[in-house]
């Protein structure tokens, strides 16, 4: 049970309400996380916002390895399924490059290092290793791109966060062990 109050619809306020809608219009409903943070306009705004902004930097699939190998690492529920959910449905990721990016790795070498780079910046704080740096470097990645990982980590990280305190039911398809919907 969500520990934070979730507006009712004509409680939200009004600041909140457009970017709800914008929500609905992309993902074809609005999840719960939003719901929640529907009561603070700005931090609902930022989110979205960042979530906005960070679809530009790396391919969709990238991302969606990042966030499913720093949710894993965070133990979120929540944004296990709504990743899993997201990169299967509008992704086109299979089961198993779902299962493998949470596990920091992916079917694909390069997005793979992406994900285990995502997932020793989160495990270390961000106190990564010279041969932490060398391995994405190896792959293929430039500073600029290492730089989008970590910004993807982080926005990951921001997500899980609230939803970890918040404890928010799950409104989409829950994931088993194999990362594939329950």
């Amino acid at each position: 049970m969500s520990r934070l109050t979730v507006p009712s619809p004509d409680e939200v306020p009004a600041g909140s309400q457009q970017i709800l809608e914008g929500v609905r219009a992309q993902l074809g409903f609005v999840p719960n996380m939003f719901k929640t943070i529907a009561s603070n306009p700005t931090v609902l705004e930022v989110v979205t916002t960042l979530q906005g902004t960070l679809s530009r930097v790396l391919d969709a699939r990238t991302r969606h390895s990042i966030a499913l190998a720093v949710s894993e690492a965070n133990g979120c529920d929540y944004c296990l399924a709504m990743h899993t959910y997201v990169s299967s449905e509008f992704g086109g990721m299979s089961s198993d490059d779902i299962a493998l990016s949470r596990a920091g790795s992916s079917v694909d070498p390069k997005r793979a290092a992406a994900a285990n780079f995502a997932r020793r910046v989160v495990d270390s704080r961000g106190r990564v290793s010279d041969a932490d740096l060398a391995g994405v470097r190896d792959a293929g990645y430039t500073d600029s791109q290492i730089l989008a990982i970590v910004t993807v980590a982080v926005q990951a990280l921001l997500t899980n966060f609230i939803n970890n305190v918040n404890q928010t039911d799950i409104d989409i398809p829950a994931v088993n062990a194999t990362g594939t919907p329950s």
